[in-house]
């Protein structure tokens, strides 16, 4: 089992990272990319065969689909969503078709324009991944997991995960993001790399309205915007997602390519979520996955038995 002591994948941002976190900006382009990817007709508004300057509906649809006046829906698309009422953020999310992790946005994006203006700063972290957690994902044998942090740093993982992941996690902490965007392995250890990708940059956009304030987070997000061109063309897409479940195929050297579920489990007092993969009873990546343990417990044991030097 791993638990963070070092730093792989993490390189520190330069002088040209870029202030990532800009609330009203964030909520400008939040609500232009939402409202241009609905038409009239999908919106059941009249469209008159007329030609339009802009994608999708136009601020004064908006406005009359969310019961509000064009001067004050433009005022919110401009960023002031501070003192919104609820009923009004509902008003928006019905009229521009949010789904939940979208809905959600919007309401951590209002709350954070509502919060008093502080500087970003360095949020505390947990010192260590508690014991009683470790003893849990060390006592999964048969179940690859990790542990990480809302900013993508795995901070912890056991032996299972450590071989599964194939010299990735051998020193962490690891930012799961940086080795995507940052690192030529993950497009050969990520079977859907693009999915893998297009995950990642929608969680952080998610934590990044929730937590505008967090200055590594911002340090992160302006770090890759400015060194990874497909992380910077996903984050422009504002796009946001609850991330719960998946499927993941990763390419591993001793079971080859495997299909896994990756379920989040948060642990909500420390900040954390724990990653456990599974495979479905009595399928190959069943097989591969006691294969891989077996051969992970064999090469263990050559290591503790190996003289000291």
């Amino acid at each position: 089992m791993k638990a963070g002591t070092g730093n792989t994948c993490s390189v520190a941002p330069d002088a040209s990272t870029v202030d990532a976190v800009d609330n009203r900006k964030d909520i400008h382009d939040f609500l232009v990319s939402r409202r241009a990817r609905i038409t009239p007709e999908q919106a059941g508004l009249p469209t008159c065969d007329d030609k339009r300057r802009v994608p999708g509906l136009r601020r004064e649809e908006v406005a009359s689909l969310a019961g509000v006046s064009f001067d004050y829906y433009a005022r919110l698309e401009r960023g002031n969503l501070a003192g919104v009422s609820e009923p009004v953020l509902e008003a928006l999310v019905a009229a521009l078709r949010l789904d939940d992790a979208e809905r959600q946005h919007l309401f951590d994006l209002a709350h954070a324009a509502s919060a008093p203006v502080r500087s970003a700063r360095a949020k505390k972290a947990p010192a260590s991944v508690r014991p009683s957690i470790l003893a849990i994902i060390t006592g999964m044998t048969g179940t690859p997991a990790y542990v990480r942090n809302a900013r993508m740093d795995v901070v912890a993982a056991n032996d299972l995960c450590v071989a599964l992941y194939d010299g990735i996690l051998d020193t962490l902490p690891v930012n799961v993001a940086r080795f995507v965007f940052l690192d030529p392995r993950s497009a050969r250890f990520f079977a859907d790399w693009n999915t893998v990708a297009d995950d990642l940059v929608a969680a952080l956009r998610r934590e990044a309205g929730r937590n505008p304030e967090d200055k590594a987070l911002s340090d992160l997000i302006g770090e890759l915007t400015t060194r990874s061109d497909p992380f910077a063309s996903r984050w422009a897409r504002h796009n946001v997602r609850i991330h719960s479940t998946a499927r993941k195929r990763l390419r591993n050297p001793v079971v080859g390519e495997i299909e896994l579920t990756g379920d989040a489990l948060e642990l909500t007092g420390d900040d954390l979520i724990v990653i456990a993969y599974s495979a479905e009873a009595g399928s190959h990546a069943e097989d591969q996955l006691k294969l891989l343990a077996t051969w992970s417990a064999t090469e263990r044991q050559q290591t503790d038995r190996a003289p000291q030097s």
